[in-house]
């Protein structure tokens, strides 16, 4: 099993910039990708990104390119989403995601294992 855990969710303004954390505990080798899915109210839970944890290979969906920076720290078992320049539209529950397949992480894959979610508010 893997445990996910988010944090650094909060209410900020349009143009501002918000990391998220996500710590993994368990059985970590295990993981072959790590991301980012989001869903705001009355919306499906949505790809955000992704990235393998030991290629560095990222996928992010068109909607954040060159705005979300996905990274990991590997020592402290931690991926990270840098989100610049946001946006209203970005308002949404950001939850972390973890799959064990060796297969990406991407838009239509149901990830292994989800954390619980931290809330993100942009304001205008």
């Amino acid at each position: 099993q893997v445990q996910l855990v988010e944090s650094g969710g909060g209410s900020v303004q349009a143009g501002d910039s918000l990391r998220l954390s996500c710590a993994a505990s368990g059985r970590t080798f295990s993981i072959y990708a790590m991301g980012w899915f989001r869903q705001a109210p009355g919306k499906e839970r949505e790809f955000v990104g992704s990235l393998t944890w030991s290629g560095s290979i990222t996928y992010y969906t068109d909607s954040v390119k060159g705005r979300f920076t996905i990274s990991r720290d590997n020592a402290k078992n931690t991926v990270y989403l840098q989100m610049n320049s946001l946006k209203p539209v970005d308002t949404a529950v950001y939850y972390c995601a973890a799959t064990v397949r060796v297969v990406p992480l991407t838009n239509g894959l149901k990830p292994d294992y989800w954390g619980q979610g931290t809330q993100v508010t942009v304001s205008s």
